[in-house]
């Protein structure tokens, strides 16, 4: 969630030279854009103090979650509030995730069948905390004329590689061009349906990063239901403990 982070992100037709060489140029400035707003979010470790906020039509809650992260493969997540969650936690290594239950005990490994459940209750599955595919190597991308435009705004496609088990048709990303600060992203189905979109909401800077603060993502096939996350606190490029990503720290009690 903290590669909130959240856990997302990323060519058309020509039939002479000059337009290939054009259309080859524009590949190039929308897979840098998409770098360097990855950059953004991306470090060597990091450690995130957050808030999530879960709503549906029927109910709402509001959990506190320290997450802790290594590279792209290693993440640690674990419940801080409410007290009768409290002490729940995730562990992802690789493509892998377990989840620790206190009140049995119990740790659980994620099966594939499960990997786009919701995380929590959240809006978020547990496949966006996997983050297996990645925008810069498993899409391609293409900057493009977008409905109704802002100024100082860049739109880019993304398209996953069609030998990839990707459940997006197509990404779409709205990005500041002069800060690379991500606006909105938009997912769309096979049939070009927008599913979900996520909004990025209240730039901070937490040491010597500048970021959005706030992530709020809005499932549009369910009406009323959203789910919000907010740093409260960021740490980024700090020592981490090997031993933090581990099953035995993940059967820890608070």
């Amino acid at each position: 969630m903290n590669r909130l982070s959240i856990g997302v992100m990323w060519i058309a037709m020509s039939f002479t030279l000059a337009s290939l060489a054009v259309h080859a140029a524009g590949q190039d400035d929308a897979r840098e854009i998409v770098r360097k707003m990855d950059e953004l979010y991306r470090s060597s470790t990091s450690y995130t103090l957050m808030e999530m906020e879960i709503t549906t039509p029927h109910w709402s809650r509001n959990l506190k979650i320290t997450a802790w992260s290594k590279g792209m493969d290693q993440t640690f997540l674990r419940i801080l509030e409410p007290q009768k969650e409290r002490g729940m936690a995730t562990l992802r290594l690789d493509n892998e995730m377990w989840n620790f239950l206190p009140k049995t005990n119990k740790v659980m490994k994620i099966p594939p069948s499960m990997m786009m459940g919701s995380w929590m209750g959240s809006d978020f599955t547990n496949d966006d905390l996997v983050k297996e595919y990645t925008f810069l190597d498993d899409y391609q991308f293409e900057i493009i004329n977008y409905e109704n435009p802002e100024p100082g705004i860049v739109y880019v496609k993304c398209t996953p590689h069609e030998d990839l088990p990707i459940v997006w048709g197509h990404i779409v990303i709205a990005v500041k061009k002069e800060s690379h600060l991500p606006l909105w992203q938009r997912y769309y189905d096979e049939k070009g349906a927008m599913m979900r979109e996520m909004v990025f909401k209240e730039v901070k800077t937490f040491g010597k990063r500048t970021i959005p603060a706030v992530m709020e993502l809005i499932p549009t096939n369910k009406q009323g239901q959203k789910t919000v996350v907010r740093y409260l606190e960021a740490q980024f490029d700090i020592p981490i403990a090997d031993e933090t990503f581990s099953l035995r720290n993940l059967r820890t009690r608070i």
